[in-house]
């Protein structure tokens, strides 16, 4: 499942990242709360900080919307299919999904690759120079699906697009209206859209570029990108959330507990919001505050993400393998598009000696990985099983 959307979510020993779209579930407060920023504490940004150019076409892109092959796509077909056409065909642009890095429309044509949020603002781009009607949709998914990275926990959700051929009073049938969409068609048409207007795109991008910044150890110009994504959309919770790991990663307590609180008060039920929240408190000595975040949170969350996956690598390690292949099995039936717990799935039942069983865990850690290196990494540990089970080759 191809996911786009990043929150920051910090525990008493990791920092775990979220990629969420930030809905918020009671009426905002109208503006940011006073006091939120500390741009004296952090470095002037190294790079540009913003939205411009975000869907901006390259001259690239426009060289290529003037092409014989793009026009191919589209003769004598409906403008919206020619387009979807053109530019995820597998004859032409070939690109691909890559969950790594949140790109502009430019950026995510140049590279070929992006997270559904790249591919969005890339097909967009497109789309509205054509002069077609571009709307923005969020996408409830009924499953979590986490992955890990420096020590970051990432909880991804998903956007797509859906484009109209623009009519005579400058709209668009909605019955007629063209959803693009990343995740597989059958799935996808069975899960609940709402609607996103472009600054929440917009939001989304800054904060996905915060989570990536900090990912990469770069606190200081992590926190520029927070702030900008607060100030897109004061209302949301998601980047004042983010705010509040960098701040707690900069060692700034007090300031990370008012975004997170700034957080809570957009987004009451927000569970990496408590799950930050709670140890926070915890390392600030007031217990009994933690200890009331905890037993809410053990009734909104009963199974913490990753419990029982620790759990396994805890086995896998003392030598338990079975029990370890059921703990990875439990993840897996709780996040079945993880590449990750199929993975280690795969390897304690490589250490249990079910080959077979091994071999068709890591092929579905293949097809859910969302980047490029490890779905590398999967597919050759899978070849090398292959060729040990055909006998021609020994690993010792």
């Amino acid at each position: 499942m191809e996911r786009a959307f990043r929150q920051l979510l910090l525990l008493p020993i990791l920092i775990q990242a979220l990629l969420l779209c930030g809905c918020a579930a009671t009426a905002p407060p109208p503006s940011v709360p006073p006091a939120l920023f500390a741009d004296a504490s952090f470095a002037p940004p190294s790079q540009a900080i913003g939205t411009d150019g975000l869907f901006a076409l390259s001259p690239a892109m426009r060289t290529y919307l003037r092409s014989a092959a793009f026009a191919r796509h589209l003769r004598n077909r409906d403008p919206k299919q020619g387009l979807l056409d053109a530019l995820y065909s597998k004859s032409d642009l070939l690109l691909e999904y890559d969950a790594r890095v949140t790109r502009t429309a430019a950026e995510t044509y140049a590279a070929r690759s992006g997270n559904c949020l790249s591919l969005v603002i890339m097909t967009a781009a497109f789309a509205r120079e054509l002069g077609m009607v571009v709307r923005y949709q969020g996408i409830q998914t009924t499953d979590e699906t986490w992955t890990r990275e420096n020590g970051l926990y990432v909880l991804s959700t998903h956007v797509n697009i859906a484009l109209g051929n623009r009519n005579t009073t400058n709209g668009a049938d909605p019955d007629t209206m063209l959803v693009v969409d990343f995740l597989s068609p059958p799935e996808a048409s069975r899960l609940h859209a709402y609607p996103l207007a472009q600054r929440d795109i917009e939001a989304l991008y800054l904060n996905n570029r915060a989570v990536e910044t900090l990912m990469g150890g770069n606190v200081d110009d992590a926190y520029w990108w927070a702030r900008a994504a607060i100030m897109a959309a004061p209302g949301d919770a998601t980047a004042y959330n983010t705010l509040g790991v960098i701040y707690q990663r900069h060692g700034d307590a007090l300031l990370a507990e008012r975004a997170l609180r700034a957080a809570l008060a957009r987004a009451p039920e927000n569970l990496p919001v408590l799950q930050n929240l709670g140890p926070l408190l915890a390392s600030l000595g007031r217990d009994a505050e933690a200890r009331a975040i905890a037993r809410r949170l053990a009734l909104l969350q009963p199974v913490p993400p990753f419990h029982d996956f620790n759990l396994g690598m805890d086995a896998l390690e003392r030598g338990d393998y079975a029990a370890a292949r059921d703990l990875f099995a439990r993840e897996v039936r709780r996040a079945p598009y993880s590449d990750e717990f199929h993975f280690w799935l795969a390897m304690a039942y490589l250490r249990l000696g079910e080959t077979r069983k091994a071999q068709a865990e890591l092929a579905l850690a293949v097809q859910h990985s969302v980047r490029g290196d490890t779905r590398e990494r999967y597919a050759a540990k899978l070849a090398t099983l292959r060729r040990q089970d055909a006998g021609i080759l020994r690993i010792h």
